[in-house]
Formats: C-alpha cells, structure tokens, sequence
C-alpha cells in the first residue's frame, strides 16, 4: 500500500490485519504524509531544542517566566474561541483505551459529559491497537459499535454518548509501522491525521467536531506546531478554520511557566488546560532531580495539597480563566471495590479530591472508571449548579511566583521501604501489561498508565542518585516482586520486564521516556513493504 509524491512516499511497513483497509486507505495515508512532509523537521528541531533546554536547566539556569513574551501575559484583551458544541460542559470527563471495545462503549454510556479516547498513556502502541482504536472510533460515531460477548453480553451505545476527544501520542514518539520519506512517521500525526481525515466531517455533521487533548507539551513553540498542524489539516480537508479544538495538558514543569503564551498560540482552536499530575512530578524530577532540594518522599505522600502542586494548579485555573477557558483537573483512578467498606473508603477520597478542585474553581474533572462519573458528578453539581462551568471565577486573589512553583523541600524526605517496594511493584506490573499489549492496567485497586510508570521508576532512580536507598535493598525487593508477579502471572517476561526496570530506573542517566526504546524492542512487528502494498 503506498501512496508518492514525485520523491517521497509514505508506506505501510506491518502486515494486514482485520478491517486495517478501512483505515489505511489511499487517501487517508497521503493525508498523513502531506502532513509529515509539512512538519517533521520542524518536529525534529522542537525535539533538539527540548535536549538543549534540559542541559541549560541541569547546568544552573533558572526556571521562569518568560521576559521575551510578557506583552501576552500583561495583554488582558484577549480571548480563546469560545466553547464548541459537545465542550460546554465538562463537569465529569472519562479516560480509556480507545481499542478496547467494551471500554469504549461503557465509557461513552458512563453518564461522563467528554470521553477521551487515549492513544498515549492508557495505549500500548501495538500496531493492533493504534489502527484498532481508530476503527473503534469511527464505528462510535457512526453509532455502529454495538456487539455482543460470546457469553451472550450486550453493548449497545446509549442516546446521548459522551463527546469523544482524542489524546494522540506525544511529539517524542515514532510511529515504527509507517514510513514517509524513509523514515517512521511522527506518532502524533498517525494517530491525529488518521483520526482527523476519517471523523472530522462526520464529528461535524453529528453535531461536534473533531476535539483532541495534546499530551507532553514542553512550551508554546510546541503548541504553536500544533496550531500550524491543526490549521494545514482543515485546508487540506476544506473544513473551517477554528472548527478543531484541543486541550492541553500541563504536565511538564516548563510548560507550567508558558501557559497563558500555549493558550495564546493555540486561541483560535483552545478548549483549555488540563492539570496531568504524574506526569507534571514525573517531569520535575526528570528536570531537576540532581538536586537534593527536589527530593520527593513517597508520590502517596505528594498529594494535590502540597503547596507546589497548590501553585500549579491554581495557577491553571487562573490562567484559564482569564482568558475565557476551561481548566480541567486531574485524574481519579480508583477502581470501584466489590467490599463495600474499601469502596467507601476508595469514594470517599475521590470525593475529597473533586471537592478541592470545583472549590478552586475547575469547570470539570478526570476519572478513570464509570463507577466514579456520580460521585464526579455529584460534587461539581453543588457548585456548578446549572451553569455549564464557572469560568467567571477569575482567581484574580491567585499570585503564582516561580520560586511557589518550585518550592518542593518543603515537602521533601527519604522515601519508606513500602513506598520503595510499592514502586517497585507497579513499575514492573505495568512494565509486564504494556509489553503483552495494554497500556491500562488494575493494579491494587487503581487504574494505572505510562504516567505511574514514569513517576515510579524515575523515584527509584531519583533515590539511588542521592543514596537515600541503598542499590543492594532495592536489587532485594526487585528480585521478590519479580517472583511475585511471576507467581501471579506465569506468562510474565520476567527477563524482560527486569532488564527494561534496570535500563531505565537502575542506569547512571536517566532515560526521558521508557517508552521509546522499549516500543522498538517488544512492540514493533513490522513485515515488508512488498508484501503490504
């Protein structure tokens, strides 16, 4: 299957599988590859300067706002385009895996108002579950998903599904089982291009759009690539300008200190920002965690009340806010017990943490699970009441400095043997899930992703750099979690799962990502291009 240019073509480089034709057409492969073309190199250089600013951060130079863009902050005229049709309100919005089916379906009768279907965290990037996510998609909107188990289970898609947002891959990952130019086609613009040329129109003519949520965005040059990606899509498709909208993550440190100038770039296309927890503690300690004044304690005992995590997010709020959008909290990932008594323990904690952000004046909140949408709920109707979202509330009392931003010795301290063991663990449990193939996983009660995985392999490198463990200890309790899941799992790659634990929590640098290296290893099955043409 290929599709040319007159010296640059783009070519499948897996072999076929069920449906994938529906996806791959001739014309959906060339749009992707207008696309790359476009913008590859220019990804490249974003990438490089991303390297180049964490040697400046590592090697003394202070964190802050920027002087060169203070015009857009101290400029209080202007607005993000006002809320789509489908992201009014957002009180209550769901996370999954867009390949799981049943997922899917559950999550878009959940009673949640948005459902974002997730090729980033919550995917494995097989090469199954990239096109088969696009194809459970598209079968959604055109209200064709419906199916039964073969234990006689039925699907069926309610009157009134959620809103469908899409979380393409970060700009630091490839897409191995496609190739433009001779070489892997960035993943964002796979899961984006493919998304948006099969569903826009239809989005439309349903009465939303085509929405997304941008994951790992470092600063606003990065938004700004995505605005230009956003802007040569619609013209390419002669949809209208300002039809996409998409939410932003603020889950690195330096795009903390540039969320009004991403707002700003992305203005005409923004539905907001959204506070992603583990990974905003996963990039601190990625950034700075050479220096012992941002040592983290256990990530249970970081919670959002920390006055660092304080800052960012009612810095969020604000800056929304001021500017006309929706600020989106963070995550709930517990999973619904069947003992009552745990359950009400596990509700009850939700319940806390959604009272926090509706009183500091979020419009809406993630969970994880369908059983937490009515305690979600619930809460923000005792603020919200009828009004969509509280926008109005511009925290203007909210006065965020860059030293409140990074002030984590206040809370900082030795990690304790559980929280070692219990990193330990979810690393590995998560490590052995994501390379068989599924990037959502239960693990002791609560729904993890790559995001958990990150800030929990990064602790353990983070305490070994400053000799608050000991090699030997964790090496110990590496070794008995490893028998443990293979007692639990027989088929676990426990080889496997050791070396890539080792590679990228045990190593004297840090690996940024432990998704890179470990997709190319275990996930990428490509065939010849011959044989998929």
């Amino acid at each position: 299957m290929t599709t040319s240019a007159p010296t640059r073509q783009i070519r499948v480089l897996a072999a076929p599988g069920d449906r994938h034709d529906e996806i791959l057409t001739p014309a959906a492969l060339a749009f992707v590859g207008k696309l790359a073309a476009a913008f590859g190199e220019r990804r490249q250089w974003l990438l490089k300067e991303r390297r180049r600013q964490a040697i400046r951060l590592a090697t003394g130079s202070p964190l802050g706002f920027l002087l060169a863009t203070s015009a857009v902050r101290e400029d209080r005229t202007w607005k993000v385009a006002p809320p789509a049709p489908g992201l009014t309100d957002r009180r209550v919005e769901i996370t999954g895996p867009p390949a799981d089916r049943r997922m899917a379906v559950n999550a878009l009768n959940s009673g949640a108002r948005v459902w974002m279907a997730d090729f980033e965290d919550a995917t494995a990037p097989t090469w199954d579950n990239v096109i088969g996510g696009q194809l459970v998609l598209l079968d959604a909107i055109e209200r064709r998903i419906d199916f039964t188990t073969p234990e006689g289970k039925e699907y069926r898609l309610g009157a009134n599904p959620a809103t469908i947002m899409v979380r393409p891959r970060g700009w630091h990952l490839d897409e191995a089982h496609l190739e433009f130019d001779g070489r892997p086609v960035p993943a964002s613009l796979v899961d984006f291009g493919l998304y948006f040329f099969h569903c826009a129109q239809r989005q439309i003519e349903a009465g939303h759009g085509p929405y997304f949520y941008l994951p790992k965005l470092e600063n606003h040059y990065e938004a700004r690539l995505w605005n230009d990606v956003f802007l040569l899509a619609q013209e390419l498709l002669g949809i209208p300008r300002g039809t996409v909208r998409a939410t932003v993550l603020i889950e690195t440190i330096t795009a903390a200190f540039q969320m009004e100038e991403i707002l700003h770039e992305l203005r005409e296309h923004s539905a907001g920002l959204n506070a992603g927890r583990w990974d905003y503690l996963f990039s601190l300690i990625k950034t700075f965690g050479h220096r012992t004044d941002f040592l983290l304690p256990d990530r249970a005992k970081v919670t959002m009340t920390a006055p660092f995590m304080r800052a960012y997010t009612e810095l969020l709020v604000r800056t929304c806010h001021r500017r006309g959008a929706h600020a989106i909290g963070g995550m709930a990932a517990q999973i619904p017990s069947r003992d009552p008594a745990a359950s009400e323990a596990a509700l009850a904690k939700v319940r806390l943490d959604k009272e926090r952000e509706a009183e500091d004046g979020f419009d809406g909140s993630w969970v994880a699970h369908p059983g937490l949408v009515p305690v979600c709920r619930e809460v923000f109707d005792n603020v919200l009441g009828h009004q969509p979202e509280q926008i109005h509330r511009t925290r203007d009392d909210v006065e965020a400095t860059p030293a409140d931003l990074l002030s984590v010795r206040r809370i900082s301290g030795p990690p304790s043997q559980e929280g070692v063991r219990t990193n330990i663990a979810v690393a590995l449990r998560y490590f052995d899930a994501w390379m068989r193939g599924q990037g959502a996983v239960a693990i002791d009660g609560l729904m993890e992703d790559a995001a958990t995985a990150e800030i929990a392999r990064v602790q353990i490198w983070q305490w070994l750099r400053h000799r608050v463990i000991d090699r030997e200890a964790v090496l110990l309790v590496l070794d008995e979690e490893l028998a443990r899941l293979g007692a639990e799992y027989p088929w676990a790659a426990l080889d496997e799962v050791r070396e890539l634990f080792e590679r990228t929590a045990l190593s004297a640098e840090l690996p940024l990502f432990f998704t890179p290296e470990a997709y190319t290893r275990h996930l990428v099955r490509t065939a010849t291009a011959e044989a998929t043409a």
